[in-house]
């Protein structure tokens, strides 16, 4: 269904150059108590007035971004026997959560230039204002930040993993962890040929907190004093449930 939907807006837009007809599998998520990550499905159509160049093949690259925000990373050294934090870098901003999926290898699909104009790898998704200012070798700091985020399952590549069909139709799947940030997720779709962007799509999925979630994280901005107090006194009760089951135990 989804196919023939694409193709009829396919037949009733006006000829224009090579383009992206996009579909996504949902708009939102909703993280709630249970949330335990998303999978999104982009699928989509390429529109064109002229005939599919085959000795130079259209490729697609999808990304999806979280909302930006500032972070320091911090170096640790090893002195007299315990570890310290000694060097720090404050970076402008970075994605909490960032995604690529490409219908080829990288380096057949973007080229260093276009790659620069458009922010799309990685490292060119993160902006470190000034970092020489602040240490050394401030690519150290930013690949360790990289690193740590690709072992958390929040920056991801996976090459090749775009299904395109006849340089027309092509879908890919990309997994939301459970540890997303709320906020708008940016979302882009970059035609490229011979590792040069000729099209760019974009949109946006909405990720927000749902029921006790939501409740929780508004009393947290807007009345701080009375979570605190919430968060204390169910603290409290935990304690007491666990000292009292634990007697019941020992009695038995």
């Amino acid at each position: 269904m989804r196919w023939l939907l694409l193709t009829l807006m396919l037949l009733a837009a006006p000829l224009q150059a090579e383009e992206v007809v996009l579909g996504l599998s949902q708009d939102e998520v909703s993280i709630s108590t249970n949330f335990d990550g998303s999978e999104i499905i982009i699928y989509g159509a390429i529109k064109r007035e002229a005939p599919i160049q085959q000795d130079a093949p259209l490729q697609v690259i999808v990304t999806i971004s979280g909302p930006q925000e500032p972070i320091t990373v911090r170096r640790k050294d090893r002195k007299l026997g315990i570890w310290v934090n000694t060097d720090a870098m404050s970076v402008s901003a970075a994605p909490s959560f960032y995604a690529i999926a490409t219908s080829a290898p990288w380096e057949d699909v973007l080229n260093e230039a276009d790659d620069l104009r458009h922010t799309v790898s990685i490292p060119r998704a993160i902006r470190s204002v000034g970092a020489w200012s602040q240490v050394a070798k401030p690519q150290e700091f930013i690949d360790a930040l990289i690193r740590i985020r690709i072992n958390n399952g929040l920056y991801v590549l996976n090459e090749g993993s775009v299904d395109l069909r006849e340089s027309t139709l092509f879908n890919t799947a990309i997994q939301m962890p459970a540890n997303l940030t709320e906020g708008e997720y940016a979302t882009r779709i970059f035609l490229t040929r011979n590792g040069q962007v000729v099209s760019k799509y974009e949109t946006s999925i909405d990720v927000r907190k749902v029921g006790l979630e939501r409740w929780l994280f508004n009393l947290s901005r807007q009345q701080p004093l009375v979570y605190g107090l919430l968060s204390l006194a169910i603290a409290i009760a935990a304690g007491w449930s666990a000292s009292a089951a634990f007697r019941l135990m020992r009695s038995g």
